[in-house]
Protein backbone atom coordinates (compact mmCIF):
# COMPACT_ATOMS: atom_id res chain seq x y z
CA UNK A 1 0.00 0.00 0.00
CA UNK A 2 1.57 3.23 -1.17
CA UNK A 3 2.75 5.68 1.72
CA UNK A 4 -0.45 8.24 2.59
CA UNK A 5 -0.32 11.57 1.35
CA UNK A 6 -1.19 14.66 3.96
CA UNK A 7 -4.55 14.81 1.67
CA UNK A 8 -7.59 16.38 3.58
CA UNK A 9 -10.83 14.48 3.52
CA UNK A 10 -12.39 16.59 1.33
CA UNK A 11 -9.48 15.86 -1.36
CA UNK A 12 -9.64 12.09 -0.44
CA UNK A 13 -13.16 12.11 -1.90
CA UNK A 14 -12.33 14.33 -4.72
CA UNK A 15 -9.44 11.65 -5.77
CA UNK A 16 -12.07 8.52 -5.11
CA UNK A 17 -14.83 10.08 -7.20
CA UNK A 18 -12.61 10.82 -9.96
CA UNK A 19 -11.27 7.58 -10.09
CA UNK A 20 -14.84 5.99 -9.74
CA UNK A 21 -15.69 8.63 -12.91
CA UNK A 22 -12.76 7.60 -14.97
CA UNK A 23 -13.45 3.91 -14.44
CA UNK A 24 -17.17 4.15 -15.76
CA UNK A 25 -16.19 7.16 -18.37
CA UNK A 26 -12.25 6.99 -18.71
CA UNK A 27 -12.13 10.93 -18.02
CA UNK A 28 -13.97 12.89 -15.73
CA UNK A 29 -15.32 16.43 -16.19
CA UNK A 30 -15.87 19.29 -13.44
CA UNK A 31 -19.41 18.90 -13.80
CA UNK A 32 -19.19 14.88 -13.47
CA UNK A 33 -17.23 15.61 -10.28
CA UNK A 34 -19.69 18.23 -9.19
CA UNK A 35 -22.27 15.80 -9.79
CA UNK A 36 -21.30 12.68 -7.60
CA UNK A 37 -20.10 14.96 -5.08
CA UNK A 38 -23.37 17.11 -4.69
CA UNK A 39 -20.84 19.81 -4.62
CA UNK A 40 -20.73 23.62 -6.44
CA UNK A 41 -18.73 23.30 -9.93
CA UNK A 42 -16.59 26.78 -8.06
CA UNK A 43 -15.51 24.24 -5.01
CA UNK A 44 -14.48 21.23 -7.77
CA UNK A 45 -12.32 24.12 -9.07
CA UNK A 46 -10.20 24.73 -6.51
CA UNK A 47 -10.08 21.81 -5.58
CA UNK A 48 -8.91 20.48 -8.78
CA UNK A 49 -6.29 23.26 -8.52
CA UNK A 50 -5.14 21.97 -5.48
CA UNK A 51 -5.02 18.38 -6.30
CA UNK A 52 -2.78 19.47 -9.77
CA UNK A 53 -0.54 21.85 -7.26
CA UNK A 54 -0.04 18.04 -5.75
CA UNK A 55 0.70 16.17 -8.79
CA UNK A 56 -2.33 14.10 -8.56
CA UNK A 57 -4.70 15.04 -11.49
CA UNK A 58 -4.02 16.80 -15.10
CA UNK A 59 -6.37 19.27 -15.19
CA UNK A 60 -7.17 22.57 -17.29
CA UNK A 61 -9.88 24.45 -17.39
CA UNK A 62 -12.84 23.04 -19.54
CA UNK A 63 -10.93 19.92 -20.57
CA UNK A 64 -11.23 16.12 -19.24
CA UNK A 65 -9.51 15.28 -16.06
CA UNK A 66 -7.19 12.39 -15.65
CA UNK A 67 -5.29 10.80 -12.22
CA UNK A 68 -1.56 11.20 -12.83
CA UNK A 69 0.59 7.93 -11.77
CA UNK A 70 0.44 9.19 -8.05
CA UNK A 71 -3.08 10.35 -7.95
CA UNK A 72 -4.49 7.09 -9.18
CA UNK A 73 -2.26 5.30 -6.27
CA UNK A 74 -3.60 7.61 -3.55
CA UNK A 75 -7.07 7.22 -5.19
CA UNK A 76 -6.83 3.33 -5.25
CA UNK A 77 -5.90 4.07 -1.38
CA UNK A 78 -8.78 5.62 -0.64
CA UNK A 79 -10.97 3.00 -2.37
CA UNK A 80 -9.13 0.45 -0.90
CA UNK A 81 -10.07 1.74 2.57
CA UNK A 82 -13.97 2.42 1.74
CA UNK A 83 -14.31 -1.01 0.28
CA UNK A 84 -12.51 -3.20 3.05
CA UNK A 85 -14.49 -1.16 5.66
CA UNK A 86 -17.56 -1.55 3.35
CA UNK A 87 -17.13 -5.02 3.56
CA UNK A 88 -16.60 -5.52 6.86
CA UNK A 89 -20.07 -4.04 7.50
CA UNK A 90 -22.12 -5.94 4.81
CA UNK A 91 -20.32 -8.98 5.50
CA UNK A 92 -19.13 -9.34 9.17
CA UNK A 93 -21.56 -7.22 11.39
CA UNK A 94 -24.31 -7.65 9.07
CA UNK A 95 -25.12 -4.20 8.63
CA UNK A 96 -27.39 -2.95 5.13
CA UNK A 97 -25.47 -1.82 2.19
CA UNK A 98 -26.08 1.57 2.22
CA UNK A 99 -25.78 2.50 5.74
CA UNK A 100 -22.60 0.73 5.33
CA UNK A 101 -21.20 3.07 2.11
CA UNK A 102 -22.56 6.06 3.92
CA UNK A 103 -20.70 5.21 7.41
CA UNK A 104 -17.47 3.57 5.24
CA UNK A 105 -17.14 7.05 3.49
CA UNK A 106 -17.10 8.92 6.81
CA UNK A 107 -14.73 6.41 8.27
CA UNK A 108 -12.07 5.87 5.41
CA UNK A 109 -10.34 8.90 6.37
CA UNK A 110 -9.63 8.00 9.93
CA UNK A 111 -8.28 4.47 9.29
CA UNK A 112 -4.49 3.92 9.67
CA UNK A 113 -2.62 1.70 7.33
CA UNK A 114 -2.12 -0.95 10.38
CA UNK A 115 -5.62 -0.90 11.32
CA UNK A 116 -6.74 -1.13 7.68
CA UNK A 117 -4.63 -4.35 7.45
CA UNK A 118 -5.88 -5.79 10.49
CA UNK A 119 -9.48 -5.59 9.46
CA UNK A 120 -8.67 -6.83 5.98
CA UNK A 121 -7.05 -10.24 6.83
CA UNK A 122 -10.16 -10.26 9.76
CA UNK A 123 -12.43 -10.36 6.91
CA UNK A 124 -10.70 -12.48 4.65
CA UNK A 125 -10.82 -14.86 7.73
CA UNK A 126 -14.40 -14.72 8.48
CA UNK A 127 -15.21 -15.38 4.74
CA UNK A 128 -12.63 -18.37 4.77
CA UNK A 129 -13.48 -20.13 7.77
CA UNK A 130 -12.61 -23.54 7.10
CA UNK A 131 -15.58 -24.82 9.13
CA UNK A 132 -17.66 -22.05 7.84
CA UNK A 133 -19.56 -21.78 11.32
CA UNK A 134 -19.15 -17.97 12.03
CA UNK A 135 -22.41 -16.27 11.76
CA UNK A 136 -23.84 -12.89 13.39
CA UNK A 137 -26.91 -12.94 15.14
CA UNK A 138 -28.39 -9.33 15.87
CA UNK A 139 -29.18 -10.76 19.59
CA UNK A 140 -25.91 -12.35 20.63
CA UNK A 141 -23.40 -10.94 18.43
CA UNK A 142 -21.00 -13.75 16.81
CA UNK A 143 -21.62 -17.24 17.37
CA UNK A 144 -20.46 -20.70 15.59
CA UNK A 145 -22.85 -22.23 13.64
CA UNK A 146 -22.78 -26.12 14.22
CA UNK A 147 -24.48 -28.59 11.90
CA UNK A 148 -25.52 -31.92 13.70
CA UNK A 149 -23.13 -31.13 16.69
CA UNK A 150 -20.36 -30.36 15.05
CA UNK A 151 -19.23 -26.90 13.97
Amino acid sequence: MPDRLDLSESMEDYLEAIFHIVAEKQAARAKDIAVRLGVHSSSVTQALRSLAEKGLVNYAPYDVITLTTEGRKAAQDVVARHRALRDFFVDVLAVDETLANEDACKMEHALSPFILDRLIRYLEFVKTNPSGCVRWNDKTGYYCHTRGGRP
